[in-house]
Formats: C-alpha cells, sequence, structure tokens
C-alpha cells in the first residue's frame, strides 16, 4: 500500500529535492510551499498522510501554532519538523505537542531516511489502533444492545445517555449471561474514552494473590518469582476503561486498596516506593446484589457507594422473551456465517419450545443452543430435536422408536416442571448458578418455607439456610 507523504517546504529548492527522494522511495508525496496550502490539503482535499514533514517557520506561520490547532483533526499522521535555526523552548514545545521529532538543518539525508521511516511505522501501528476503534465504535453502539421489549428500549436510551457523559464508576447488575460484558465495551467504545485502553479483568478467576499483583502491579523482587516490573492493570487502563466483571468475589482487604486507589487516582505498586497517577473509569459487573452483600457484610458498603455512581440492571431473557424475535436470527445468521450452513427456517413448534424455555443461563444459553442446532442442521429448515430443552430427549432418532420418544415426551411435558429442575449442562451456567438456581425454585415453589424447601431437596434446614445466606436469598422465615 502506498502512503502518503506531505512536505511542507517554502524554500523550492529543497522542497523540490526532498519530494524527488522520497517518491523514489516509494511514497505518495504531496508538496505544499505554506501553511495555507497545507490547511487547504488536509481540511478540504481530505488528504490522510501517513507522515508530515514541515519546516518550522513558513512564510504564513509557525509550524507548531499550525500543529496545535491541526492535531484535532489530523490524529492520525505523525509530525516531523525541520528548521534552520532551532532553539530548546521549540524544541521542547514540539514534543509537548506530540510531534515525533525536532531536526535542525542542514539535516544528512540518511539520518532523515532513519528518522522517517521509524515514524512511519509508529504512525501505521498508531492508525491502526485508531482504525480498531472505530470498529468498536461501530459495533459496540448502543443498538448492539438487541431487542424490542420494553426493558431492552429502556437499556438502550440508557446507554445512550451514558455514553454521552464522562462518568467515573458504574455498576452492571444482572444474572450470568444476560451481556454485561457487551454492555461494558458500549459504554468504553460509545464513549470519550474510545481511543484509549479498555482492560478486562475476571476477578472471581484470580486468586487473591496473583490478582493483587495483576490489579496493581509489583517491582523486580517484590515476592518469589517476581524477577521484572509489571504494569498493573489499573496502570495499563490509563485514560481508559477497567472492565471488573464479578467483582463480588474480590477479598474485602483488595476492595479497601482498590477503593483508595480509585478515590485518589493512585496505585502503588508492590515492593515499590512511589505512587503512580492513573486515570481510569472503572466499569464493574457481578451477578449477585452487591447492596444487599454490602449490608450483610461480604462487600465493603463504601467501595458499593463509590462504584454505584450508575447503575444499569440487566433483565433475565425470560422476562423478555418478546427479544427471541431479534436474537434467533441473529444467531443463526452468525452461526450460518461461521459454519458455512443455510439454516433460514425456523418452524412454529421450535419457535414455542424457545419461548416456553426458562433461559437459566440466559443468552449466552440462548447462543450455545442455536450454535448446536445451526451446527447439526443439513439444509435450510431449523432442526428442532438438537434444542435438547425440557421435555426433549438428548436425541430422538428417527423412524418408529424416536417418533415414540417424541410421544413419551410430549405427554410428561406438562408435568416435567413440577417434577423436577432443568439445568442446562453446556457450559452457560457455572455451578454456584446452578446450585443457587436449584435453591430458589425450590423456595419458590415451597412458598419460601425452608422447612418444606429443605425437604424437597434432601437436606437439612441448616443446610438450606447457610446456602440461602451465600447466595443472599430473601426468605420470609
Amino acid at each position: 500500500m502506498i502512503e502518503t507523504l506531505l512536505i511542507i517546504e517554502d524554500e523550492k529548492l529543497l522542497g523540490s529535492e526532498l519530494s524527488r527522494h522520497y517518491r523514489q522511495s516509494g511514497w505518495d508525496v504531496v508538496l505544499a510551499t505554506n501553511l495555507a496550502e497545507a490547511r487547504v490539503l488536509l481540511l478540504k482535499k481530505r488528504i490522510e498522510p501517513l507522515l508530515i514533514l514541515s519546516d518550522m517557520n513558513l512564510p504564513d506561520g509557525n509550524a507548531l501554532d499550525f500543529m496545535e490547532t491541526m492535531k484535532k483533526n489530523v490524529n492520525y499522521a505523525e509530525w516531523l519538523f525541520l528548521t534552520g535555526y532551532g532553539s530548546v523552548p521549540d524544541s521542547v514545545r514540539a514534543l509537548r505537542l506530540g510531534a515525533y521529532d525536532f531536526l535542525e538543518k542542514p539535516c544528512d539525508l540518511e539520518r532523515l531516511d532513519l528518522v522517517v521511516t521509524s515514524a512511519a511505522r509508529s504512525a501505521s501501528m498508531q492508525r491502526r489502533v485508531i482504525d480498531q476503534t472505530k470498529q468498536g465504535h461501530r459495533r459496540y453502539s448502543p443498538e448492539a444492545y438487541l431487542g424490542h421489549s420494553q426493558q431492552a428500549q429502556g437499556i438502550r436510551e440508557l446507554l445512550g445517555r451514558l455514553t454521552q457523559v464522562p462518568f467515573s464508576a458504574l455498576i452492571i447488575g444482572g444474572e450470568s449471561g444476560t451481556g454485561k460484558g457487551l454492555i461494558a465495551r458500549i459504554l468504553h467504545y460509545g464513549g470519550s474514552r474510545a481511543q484509549q485502553p479498555m482492560i478486562e479483568v475476571n476477578c472471581a478467576a484470580l486468586p487473591r494473590e496473583l490478582l493483587e499483583s495483576e490489579l496493581f502491579g509489583h517491582e523486580p523482587g517484590a515476592f518469589t518469582g517476581a524477577s521484572a516490573r509489571h504494569r498493573g492493570l489499573l496502570e495499563q487502563a490509563d485514560g481508559g476503561t477497567l472492565f471488573m466483571d464479578e467483582i463480588g468475589e474480590m477479598p474485602l482487604d483488595l476492595q479497601a486498596k482498590l477503593l483508595k486507589a480509585i478515590e485518589d487516582h493512585k496505585v502503588r505498586r508492590l515492593g515499590g516506593e512511589k505512587e503512580i497517577s492513573v486515570d481510569v473509569q472503572i466499569v464493574a459487573a457481578s451477578n449477585r446484589d452487591l447492596e444487599k452483600m454490602a449490608q450483610a457484610g461480604n462487600f465493603r458498603m463504601d467501595l458499593y457507594h463509590r462504584l454505584n455512581v450508575f447503575r444499569v440492571l440487566l433483565p433475565p431473557l425470560r422476562e423478555a422473551v418478546e427479544d427471541l424475535d431479534e436474537l434467533v436470527p441473529l444467531f443463526v445468521a452468525e452461526y450460518n456465517a461461521k459454519a458455512g450452513r443455510r439454516v433460514k427456517e425456523i418452524p412454529d413448534d421450535v419457535w414455542n419450545k424457545l419461548k416456553a424455555h426458562y433461559w437459566p443461563g440466559n443468552v449466552r444459553e440462548l447462543r450455545n443452543v442455536i450454535e448446536r442446532c445451526v451446527l447439526f442442521s443439513d439444509g435450510a429448515l431449523f432442526p428442532g430435536q438438537w434444542l435438547q430443552l425440557p421435555g426433549q430427549d438428548f436425541f430422538s432418532g428417527a423412524g418408529e422408536r424416536g417418533q415414540k420418544i417424541e410421544n413419551a415426551d410430549a405427554r410428561s411435558q406438562a408435568g416435567a416442571s413440577e417434577r423436577g429442575i432443568f439445568l442446562p449442562l453446556d457450559g452457560s451456567m457455572a455451578l454456584d448458578d446452578m446450585d443457587r438456581f436449584i435453591i430458589k425454585t425450590a423456595l419458590e415453589r415451597a412458598d419460601n418455607n425452608l422447612t418444606a424447601a429443605a425437604r424437597a431437596l434432601g437436606a437439612t434446614r441448616e443446610t438450606l439456610r447457610y446456602r440461602v445466606r451465600k447466595y443472599n436469598l430473601n426468605i420470609a422465615d
């Protein structure tokens, strides 16, 4: 790919020589003899140079002033400056404004080539980051949260407003699989920090010592095995967003340290002596009720209130079943494209089964179900036998035996939900989520009577009470 080099030089001989040299080197060179011409090229003709090589002092102004005014519009290029009488203040200002280098005339052409090559490499990396950010912005707009239910419309409206304000912290609540990660990306890529990094950490996936090191970083020798300096995630997210998933699983002592870092906008690496300033937007998520956890003493109340500047509560899929009308075709099209399938027709009986299901794993479970069905499809018809929802055998084979199984399932389906509980074994629910769902369902069926629910589960009353407290379930006992 031929890249553009904009040269701003009022000395005609030097401008022509530089143009000829870099055209022979494979550049598409555009020459301007003053700042007015350069402004027209950049703003009206919309050229997109990878590099801008400019004299410092031009007939109609100072190139540093020009760079300062153009930087908002031309954030995809590196700037190099040449000057016949350089000064320390000018070179300091050039670097402060983000110039790649500041060279004095006459400049050796070989040295200039080295600087141009290095600047081009830096600009290319910078442009890739900007392009990825733009793609992320388009992909993660508020409209990426699909659904025409009243709940989905309310979430999109809230996201549209949140992306317009510079909030410091926010909590995303909702059951597992409702799309908390998607919401975090929408908030980052749709907001003012979109061109800065988004760093993610799952607080439940790391042991305490490793989580502390990952968040705050460490110096060499801080602990056994710390052989090199490590920048923590709070440092890495400076200027951008830190998405802390499952923050309810963070140990209480680390919560205190996190609160101090958020309040002071400073972090201290493990084994370090100095504090480092950071500017980070915190997006925290949990499938547990952090407010109730704080009231019970299982989560720091002060950290909860610091994070709870805004709160986005995502509804479970069973409370917005009408959203299946948009989600199912979307997932079918996605896996058609990935697997080279051509599923187009979804029978009414499949729709009925999908809308009658409880969806304990929410959208994550739905995605897995659709993936399985599309991958096992043979034609344009959606293969309902692979849904594996309650009332269905794992595989209803063809012929008379398969028909008998389907008939038996149909006769037993009405009482299935009363006699048992269906749990997906496709990775869409964690073990603790299954445990919580079983206990919650048993309590609901027993009208929140702890003794009756314990009897139904074959457990003692004390064991069930412990689980109820662990999962912050409300009972009238």
